[in-house]
């Protein structure tokens, strides 16, 4: 408890982290915590400081040793320009470049500390040190929303919730989880009771904020981004534009923390544009992974993957029956086909992935954190923040095309300190990817041994399986649901989904044309060629004829003359 008092932690505060098992801070916590806290030391009572008082929406606060600090001046705060995420446009900046200006309450808020962008290996306690510091001032001026923590996957944004909650009992915390697949009327509600902490993903905020007014970000004290190299991309699930709108709606005046197990280009230009002296903190290590963490590859042609998979888990489950396993798979498609697979193996599994509702992803992963079930199949909406202990192994059904990709998968075994293995399964055509993962996290990977023939003994049983639960998954209508998911989310773009379907067959006849008449050129073309050559050969064996003729010719002449 000592030594989370030293980095300027409340004592109730610190004593609820030890109770919690929290017994001493992490190097990230270490060093993001005091820069958070800077000129936080302490709340003063704007009246006579005699003793704690009641704050708004029940939450009693725990005023720390009164110092003096400073009061920014009255008046209203001046408004900036919000940065934009704009596709094409330079990087966005997220760090504030002024101190946040006081809301007013019972309580004096002094200057908040620095804006803290820290980039550590996954399973080293990054949650906690911005739930500490955030929960700290917030005992200090309470009054909601006070914070928001953006998070790219809703699994994420409901364990983040669970720490503050957990952490933030002592205070009475209110706290609001705005994530997609859950109703939105009893999240609005929720969002206009006005709770201290609000988690959430950016598409569904967004959604709140332009279909609701019956709440307001303007008077945010912190921003947190969990996960910020993921919510900062542009790729397949872009958050730009939703982002773009958040940021609208909060002040300039805040504190933006950054926190990340993976640092981008992205998020190094931030620090560089960044005008409020950021804190900066990256773990020093001569490996990107933990040091827990044995990583090995098993080379296997492209056609025995399955095979193989079933044999590892055989193997892990015939040696340590009480282990957890977790299965990381490409599509959501592969992810479905192998829990079907592996059930029919007898195996306990359970699958994870966006196709299913929120409702049975929230149950499939309480199951497995419960051990109900010990092997989960996920895709990578698993890859990223969760925080399950008991996690012994992590197996790569397909090889990451991302490096990033590969720590965060890794990174949900050997946590806290405890020790893990991963294992990716590697085709032919994966070698090239497999290198720039090592150049990653700059370590050379062994590779893991397997008896083959165990694994050609059970191939004919596995390959017959897989196909008998492939259509078995073609009668249960799966792929249907994927199009009407999208054309639910054609809908909420604003884009007529038969429009499209008009658009993408029009298209798809140009090309069918365009097609027909490269193959015609190109048979023309061909013909021609074909033509020109026969030409050619012709010529040529006109010319060998002639030659021949004039030689019988000469050697006749030439036997005359004898």
């Amino acid at each position: 408890m000592a030594e989370f008092r030293a980095l300027g932690l409340a004592p109730w505060l610190a004593e609820q982290a030890r109770q919690v098992g929290l017994l001493r801070p992490t190097p990230v916590q270490a060093a993001c915590i005091p820069a958070v806290l800077q000129g936080e030391r302490a709340g003063v009572r704007a009246g006579n400081g005699n003793g704690p008082g009641t704050a708004m929406g029940g939450l009693r606060s725990f005023p720390g040793t009164p110092l003096p600090v400073p009061v920014p001046p009255p008046g209203p705060a001046p408004q900036g320009p919000h940065p934009s995420f704009g596709l094409g446009r330079s990087p966005p900046v997220l760090l504030s470049s002024v101190p946040v200006r006081p809301f007013p309450s019972q309580f004096s808020v002094p200057f908040p500390g620095r804006d803290c962008l820290g980039c550590a290996q996954t399973g080293s306690g990054k949650t906690a040190a911005f739930v500490l510091p955030v929960l700290h001032v917030l005992a200090q001026d309470p009054y909601g929303i006070f914070c928001l923590v953006l998070t790219p996957t809703r699994e994420l944004a409901c364990q983040i919730a669970e720490q503050f909650r957990v952490l933030g009992k002592p205070l009475g915390l209110k706290d609001c989880v705005v994530v997609g697949g859950l109703d939105m009327v009893s999240q609005a509600l929720a969002l206009s009771r006005r709770p201290h902490v609000v988690v959430a993903t950016p598409g569904r905020l967004a959604d709140h904020l332009r279909s609701s007014s019956t709440f307001s970000l303007s008077k945010l004290r912190f921003l947190v981004l969990d996960e910020a190299d993921r919510l900062l991309e542009q790729g397949s699930a872009d958050f730009s534009a939703d982002l773009e709108l958040i940021l609208g709606a909060v002040p300039a005046r805040r504190q933006t923390l950054l926190f990340s197990a993976t640092l981008t280009g992205t998020l190094c230009q931030l620090r560089g544009l960044a005008a409020n002296s950021p804190f900066f903190w990256e773990a020093s290590a001569p490996v990107r992974t933990v040091e827990g963490l044995e990583q090995r590859y098993l080379l296997v042609p492209e056609a025995l993957k399955d095979a193989y998979l079933v044999h590892l888990v055989q193997s892990f489950q015939d040696q340590h029956e009480d282990w957890a396993i977790i299965i990381f798979t490409k599509t959501c498609k592969d992810c479905q086909v192998l829990n079907m697979m592996l059930r029919k193996f007898s195996f306990p599994s359970v699958a994870l992935h966006s196709m299913m509702k929120q409702k049975q992803r929230f149950a499939a992963l309480a199951k497995f954190k419960s051990s109900i079930f010990k092997i989960l199949i996920a895709t990578d909406v698993a890859a990223r923040g969760l925080d399950i202990p008991a996690v012994q192994v992590v197996i790569n059904h397909n090889t990451p095309g991302l490096p990033k990709i590969y720590i965060h998968r890794v990174g949900r075994t050997a946590r806290a300190g405890r020790k893990g293995m991963a294992i990716t399964l590697v085709t032919q055509y994966d070698i090239h990817l497999v290198h720039a993962i090592e150049e990653e996290i700059k370590l050379q990977l062994p590779e893991f041994s397997v008896e083959e023939q165990l694994v050609l003994d059970i191939l004919t049983q596995v390959n017959v399986t897989r196909r008998e639960c492939e259509i078995e998954l073609e009668g249960m209508d799966f792929d249907e649901k994927k199009e009407i998911n999208k054309r639910k989310q054609m809908i909420l773009e604003g884009k007529d989904p038969e429009q499209e379907a008009r658009r993408k067959a029009e298209l798809s006849r140009i090309r069918s044309r365009n097609r027909e008449c490269r193959q015609k050129l190109q048979q023309s073309l061909h013909r021609r060629r074909q033509l020109q050559l026969r030409k050619k050969l012709h010529k040529s064996a006109e010319r060998r004829r002639r030659k021949m003729e004039k030689e019988k010719e000469k050697e006749k002449e030439e036997k005359e003359e004898q």
